[in-house]
């Protein structure tokens, strides 16, 4: 029963990784770049839904596209003050630049919401349903669900669809991109809405199992960026397989050891996993042509 209830707990936080994760994916695919404030982006998408739901008491589907729809807003307004600037000229800098955007975000909502905890219940996911012997909730159902549309969704998005083949083609040859009539900027741009939107539905679908507060999404922004590596950045499906592969060892490692070697466990796990496959566990080694 231990190990059951390690796995649904698992599977569950690690499909928070791997949509965190696929936030990594979205951009990294289409400009080479990363937001570093998906944390940021995840605390955020869990205080505008408890704010639109509890206190301004909007119903849960309108407050979920409100919250979402800033969340996308956000992101693309780290892309246009801290990426697009440093990008065009071929600065490293956006690393540092969305390291503190995120901050800034942070610590706006520790201002204006404050630092105390709040709890966010949802009706829907009260009830739930018995797995060999174990109580599952529907949310715990419902996050792996989620979690795995949107690889699928993604994944579909950018290999099968001529927008999505745009979008990679972005990467490759911003040039040749502009010169067959593709808004370089504008998708790079929509990448970030997109990958802050991933970010904003992980923590809403979280919120309920964790108390919301401003330092919710630290965390589970570096254990999504750990994610993207071990998967594989290039990779939907390899980055949410990662995530789920991370959250199980986690609650594993919770469940038989306890909370004290969680983290150095697993992190440690992902650098001999990096070492055995410096690509990432479903990733493929860059072909460059010469």
């Amino acid at each position: 029963m231990l190990v059951t209830t390690a796995l649904i707990t698992g599977l569950g936080l690690g499909s928070m990784y791997g949509l965190l994760a696929l936030g990594f994916h979205v951009t990294y695919s289409v400009s080479a770049t990363v937001n570093f404030a998906q944390g940021s982006s995840m605390m955020l998408g869990a205080v505008f839904a408890y704010v639109f739901t509890v206190r301004l008491g909007l119903p849960l589907f309108a407050s979920v596209l409100i919250s979402l729809s800033l969340c996308a807003a956000y992101g693309a307004l780290v892309e246009l003050l801290a990426v697009r600037p440093f990008a065009r000229r071929g600065s490293n800098a956006w690393l540092m630049a969305t390291v503190a955007l995120g901050i800034v975000a942070d610590n706006t909502v520790l201002f204006t919401f404050g630092k105390e905890p709040r709890g966010f219940q949802m009706a829907w996911a009260q009830g739930g349903v018995d797995v060999a012997g174990v109580h599952v909730s529907y949310l715990q159902i419902v996050i792996p669900a989620v979690g795995l549309l949107f690889a699928f969704l993604l994944s579909f998005f950018s290999n099968k669809t001529r927008q999505g083949k745009a979008m990679l083609a972005v990467v490759q040859n911003p040039e040749a991109a502009r010169l067959m009539g593709i808004n370089v900027p504008v998708v790079i741009c929509g990448a970030y809405a997109l990958s802050t939107a991933f970010a904003g539905a992980g923590g809403i679908l979280i919120a309920p199992l964790f108390n919301v507060n401003a330092d919710m999404g630290t965390v589970f922004g570096l254990k999504a960026f750990a994610v993207a590596i071990l998967g594989g950045i290039g990779s939907a499906w390899g980055v949410m397989l990662a995530g789920l592969l991370f959250g199980v060892v986690e609650a594993l490692i919770t469940s038989f050891l306890g909370s004290t070697y969680t983290q150095i466990l697993t992190f440690a796990l992902v650098i001999v996993a990096l070492a055995l496959k410096p690509n990432g566990l479903f990733g493929k080694a860059e072909v460059k042509k010469v």
